[in-house]
């Protein structure tokens, strides 16, 4: 894919602006007892729990399932130091949502199984990330488009392959509609919920994101952020 110029807005003191179901995003206040993010087993015993609770606050759900995390330390070229090189994963520039809605729904079967025909059953079902920064981001900060300004027809549905399941996911067309946001020098305690998917289809249901670079940060320290992803029930 060519890369693309566009302009990407900050969001600074107009945090409050951007809502779940109006834009696909929210920008929270949000401090974690969780500061380094080095411990696997502290990062699912704490810190699941934690961002648990932070779902259920927001979204008003009634049970949330955590079914991953990504940890982002390494540079921005680091595919090119190893196809398995997951222990210095980047950014990712490329515009994207995680799951399309074919996705979001072989995602939750395939995490919850035989108990997903019950959850599945009529009532609202989401797919959140919990974004947060691990140090202050000044380099590769992350953008997020308002799901109001991608239409249907520019996203591209893409299917993953794994050994045992089955996944979807969109990369998105450049259009110059789109409008993107992000927030300048995010810090840890500021972090943000991102829309992949919404069953309720009379609210914004996905927001494009992905790293964008800024020259004027090249010199600068990588990113480091971590992503939770969740099944969202109501």
């Amino acid at each position: 894919m060519t890369p693309r110029a566009v302009t990407v807005a900050d969001v600074t003191g107009r945090e409050d602006v951007f809502t779940l179901d109006t834009h696909g995003f929210q920008f929270l206040r949000h401090a974690s007892v969780e500061t380094d993010f080095t411990d696997e087993d502290s990062i699912k015993t704490v810190y699941y729990p934690e961002a648990e609770r932070l779902y259920k606050q927001i979204t008003g759900a009634t049970r949330v399932v955590i079914f991953n995390h990504q940890i982002r330390r390494g540079p921005a070229n680091w595919h090119s130091l190893g196809e398995r090189n997951t222990e210095h994963r980047g950014p990712l520039h490329k515009a994207h949502v995680d799951q399309s809605y074919d996705g979001a729904v072989m995602m939750a079967r395939h995490h919850l199984g035989a108990e997903a025909d019950g959850l599945l059953d009529g009532r609202r079902f989401q797919i959140i990330n919990l974004w947060r920064p691990i140090e202050t981001v000044r380099k590769d900060p992350l953008a997020v488009a308002d799901g109001k300004t991608v239409a249907e027809e520019d996203l591209v549905a893409g299917a993953i392959i794994y050994p045992r399941h089955r996944a979807e996911t969109w990369t998105i067309k450049p259009n110059p509609a789109h409008r993107w946001y992000y927030k300048n020098r995010q810090r840890p305690d500021e972090p943000l919920l991102i829309k992949c998917f919404d069953s309720d289809e009379s609210v914004v249901r996905r927001a494009a994101h992905c790293a964008f670079r800024d020259p004027e940060m090249d010199d600068m320290e990588h990113r480091q952020s971590i992503d939770i992803r969740a099944l969202v029930f109501h």
